[in-house]
């Protein structure tokens, strides 16, 4: 902390009196300024102790007043008045000005020069900024060995707490805690979700202080909270909050930034690293859907200590929209709207992704997950001849998708599902358990639940859903479209132009599953008149409603038109 005034007036080879605003004296000085000017204010920031013989201010109540009011006004934090020279003593008018104001009045006696008092609150500024460095140069070592120990991560966020004397937090770049020291501030740091949830929405890095009860941090606590994101390339690896009962000092921050740096370093692995894992991890999924299960069981154990054991899920996530708009939107010429909707997918896949290794590590489950181009017919993303990636010219443009492999029921597919229900962008089909050796079955089963979310615009399907549903959700909606306006036209151009009501009766008759009674009360009308509407329907049509194949076109074409 910077000297206060408290600490020159107690020097005694200077020999000050406080005559005004004793009760102020724990302010820190910042600097000490000379001026005789009767308004110094340009030349001040604030945080000074100012120093005058009051030459220029003469002996005027009103012109003595006025000038305490702007020294405080500029946020000087004391002011000094030497006597002897243009003032005999401390004129009575600046005393009560200084007491009015509450700002600390010092009077400077002759023998002791201007540049004695400057001499001193240089002295313990430059201390102050010796202790800051030496501090932190320390605290940066202690930070550097904690790093490269054992669980480097959860021992820096110990020493950091210690060094702030308040606590830290770390918390994945889900948002959920990984480490908080000391044990006891696991309450507050959970607190903190919604604010970290905040900084996951922006570009790392990225910060936000705040004090115990102000907006959106809603405690009894008093503590003054910073959250930190960690990550270098905009994206957040992890999130970092510290509590301390005051505001951090300059020299604490420094610590609170060597800490930042290490963790986002112990974060922030070689992207080379990584990608080299996401390859390999991804061919030993390929080679578990392949069937070659004993191969890559060797492989994985080295690398990845093992597979997956047990009863397993496939997932495969993809674009709720399936692809096509980004396909229309390339033909059209919208490369921009392309762009940025590929990069938003990108964007939701990664998280999804990340979501499930780092569920996978808190709950000790192996997964396998790669990413894969398929084209908008589902195929894989090369046309078969030349092994290109088609490129929305000569076909459907390539749609990234995600595939998982994960314990049934684990942690891993929860993590999945709640992703995917946070992200508009995303559906997910599952399949149902299975053994790993029968993954590619599974893999098959995904997809067409996949499938199935995307036609009944929904987030996800288990594939125990496919066939517990409907059937209209699985035809292609513009077929069923096309089809129902044909079929059911002469019907419709019927109902316009006379009377008859075909349409909800034939609706009526075929829920009723032919019963002329009960179709005709639900309608209100007499069972003969009904029958008569349906000899008409009949005749429209030129199609025997006595047919069941023409029954169950005539329900599917009605059913396809409600909402």
């Amino acid at each position: 902390m910077p000297p206060t005034l408290a600490a020159v007036v107690r020097n005694s080879s200077l020999h000050l009196t406080v005559l005004a605003g004793a009760d102020h004296l724990e302010r820190p000085v910042r600097w000490v300024h000379t001026s005789e000017l009767d308004d110094p204010t340009p030349f001040l920031e604030g945080g000074e102790l100012l120093l005058t013989t009051g030459i220029k201010l003469g002996r005027s109540a009103k012109n003595l007043q006025a000038y305490v009011h702007r020294l405080a006004d500029a946020g000087v934090v004391g002011l000094g008045l030497g006597v002897g020279l243009s003032h005999a003593e401390v004129p009575q008018p600046l005393v009560d000005a200084a007491a009015q104001r509450g700002l600390p009045l010092l009077r400077v006696p002759e023998p002791t020069p201007f540049i004695a008092i400057s001499k001193v609150v240089s002295a313990a500024l430059a201390a102050e900024q010796y202790e800051a460095v030496t501090t932190s140069f320390e605290a940066q070592e202690e930070l550097t060995r904690a790093a490269l120990g054992q669980n480097g991560t959860a021992a820096v966020v110990r020493k950091l707490a210690a060094r702030l004397g308040g606590w830290a937090a770390l918390y994945d770049s889900s948002g959920a805690l990984s480490v908080v020291a000391p044990d006891w501030a696991a309450r507050r740091a959970a607190r903190l979700a919604s604010e970290v949830d905040r900084l996951r929405r922006r570009p790392a890095p990225a910060s936000a202080a705040l004090q115990g009860r102000s907006p959106g941090f809603d405690t009894a606590d008093e503590d003054f909270v910073v959250v930190q994101s960690l990550g270098a390339d905009r994206r957040a690896r992890g999130f970092l909050a510290v509590g301390t009962e005051d505001r951090i000092t300059p020299t604490e921050r420094y610590v609170l930034n060597a800490a930042v740096a290490l963790l986002t370093l112990t974060l922030e692995r070689s992207r080379e690293l990584r990608h080299a894992e996401e390859r390999m991890g991804a061919a030993l999924l390929r080679l578990v859907l392949a069937g070659q299960v004993a191969t890559a069981r060797q492989v994985a154990t080295g690398l990845f200590g093992g597979l997956p054991e047990g009863t397993i899920r496939v997932l495969v996530a993809g674009p709720a929209t399936g692809g096509g708009d980004r396909a229309d939107k390339s033909d059209k010429g919208d490369k921009v709207g392309e762009r940025n909707d590929q990069d938003a997918l990108l964007h939701d896949l990664t998280e999804l992704a990340e979501r499930a290794e780092q569920a996978g590590g808190r709950g000790g489950e192996k997964l396998l997950v790669a990413r894969e181009s398929v084209a908008k017919e589902g195929r894989d993303g090369k046309d078969g001849k030349d092994g290109k990636e088609k490129d929305g010219k000569d076909g459907a443009a390539p749609v990234e998708r995600l595939v998982l492999l994960a314990v049934d029921g684990g942690a891993v597919h929860r993590a999945c599902l709640g992703a995917v229900e946070e992200h508009e962008g995303l559906a997910l089909g599952i399949s149902a358990p299975a053994p790993i050796d029968e993954a590619g079955a599974a893999f098959a089963q995904a997809e067409r639940a996949l499938a199935v979310a995307l036609r009944g615009g929904r987030r996800s399907v288990g594939h125990e859903e496919v066939g517990a549903g409907s059937l209209l959700p699985l035809l292609g909606e513009d077929a069923v479209t096309a089809f129902a306006e044909g079929l059911l036209r002469p019907l419709r151009d019927h109902d316009r132009t006379a009377r008859g009501d075909l349409v909800a009766s034939l609706r009526a008759w075929l829920s009723r599953h032919g019963q002329w009674d009960a179709a005709a009360a639900d309608l209100g009308v007499h069972r003969h008149t009904l029958r008569y509407r349906m000899r008409r329907v009949e005749e429209l049509l030129g199609r025997s409603l006595d047919d069941t194949d023409v029954r169950m076109e005539l329900w599917l074409a009605l059913r396809s038109g409600e909402d």
